[in-house]
């Protein structure tokens, strides 16, 4: 008889219409050996060679204010740029090239250098909540942008470059790559339906339980069926709000408290600052009627068995289909057994 926990199979990803291939039999017991453990790292709450503290200069010398919460300026070293010309230079189908114009941004998180999502408070971290959606507003209203993506590289191994915590948004002219294969989905699903299909997702995993992580009065934590990091794992509001703004004051604060309560686990899992990249994606900002998105964010971390052994993608997962040993559900309980108080803090 077929057995999920132990036999090599396929999982369809609803959003992407993507497979996966899930291999249990080649890690029954994937928690064998020892679990590397990296010292704390160890920063001040100012660095004064910080390019993104609050009073130092940055590259051109533009000088950060004296903030004292939340800072967001225009990264001085953009991958889009608004002014680029917005046309097709090379018409032939198998050469096509299109402008592309958009603006980046950078948000500090909090003026001190030494701390991580992991370790704010949700009242902390709440005032991210709310630059997010402010920064989705005031670019996604701009007449040129039909796209506001909200993410973080977290630690150096996600190509971070420095540890100050701090995200981007990129504001662009036309839907990115993923996110215009979940506007297809979930366009479908709820012609269907007549209801999100993150909403019926998440009733169904509340139903089952074995994936969920954390729960408040407003959001979920959960590892994905079809998750394809090892801890990967996905955020979903209760209410099928389309994007940040539409969050009311209390999913907010709810949201505070899952980002929080995930970071913490992700760090107590092999006690060091876990590296993952992170974001959210929501509803375009074109002006357009879309009752079938459902906001969500998005965990991929790639560590694997401690805090230096690392997931790649390679061989037949570059040329193939993506692949994991364990399964999302073994993931889940893993995470589910970390404590909600950080490491560092516990000792």
């Amino acid at each position: 008889m077929f057995d999920p926990s132990q036999h090599p199979h396929r999982r369809l990803n609803p959003l992407t219409n993507e497979w996966i291939l899930v291999s249990p039999h080649r890690a029954l017991r994937p928690w064998q050996g020892q679990v590397e453990e990296l010292p704390p790292e160890v920063r001040p709450a100012y660095d004064p060679g910080c390019y993104l503290c609050p009073g130092n200069a940055r590259a051109g010398g533009q000088v950060n204010p004296p903030y004292t919460g939340t800072f967001v300026f225009d990264n001085d070293f953009p991958a889009l740029l608004p002014d680029t010309p917005d046309d097709e230079p090379d018409s032939h189908p198998l050469f096509r090239i299109q402008g592309e114009r958009g603006i980046a941004r950078v948000i500090c998180f909090s003026p001190r250098h030494d701390l991580t999502l992991a370790e704010m408070t949700p009242a902390e971290i709440r005032p991210v909540v709310d630059t997010w959606a402010e920064q989705t507003e005031d670019l996604g209203g701009r007449d040129f942008i039909g796209y506001v993506q909200v993410f973080e590289n977290r630690g150096a191994m996600m190509g971070a470059s420095n540890p100050h915590p701090h995200g981007q948004i990129w504001a662009t002219g036309r839907l990115p790559r993923e996110v215009l294969k979940e506007d297809t989905t979930q366009r479908a699903y709820y012609a269907a339906h007549g209801r999100t299909l993150l909403s019926d997702y998440l009733d169904e995993e509340r139903r089952r339980g074995e994936r969920i992580l954390y729960a408040n009065d407003t959001w979920t934590v959960l590892v994905p069926f079809w998750a394809i990091w090892p801890f990967e794992t996905l955020l979903i509001p209760h209410r099928a709000a389309g994007s940040l703004p539409a969050l009311r004051a209390d999913e907010r604060d709810g949201l505070a408290d899952a980002l929080r309560q995930i970071t913490v686990r992700y760090d107590n899992l092999f006690r060091t600052s876990f590296p993952y990249s992170m974001g959210f994606h929501q509803a375009p900002t074109d002006g357009g009627d879309y009752p079938y998105w459902h906001l969500h964010a998005h965990f991929y971390p790639p560590l694997l068995r401690s805090a230096t052994i690392k997931k790649h993608m390679v061989g037949y997962e570059m040329l193939g289909t993506p692949q994991r040993d364990i399964t999302p559900e073994q993931a889940a309980a893993r995470l589910r057994e970390q404590s909600d108080r950080h490491y560092t803090k516990a000792k």
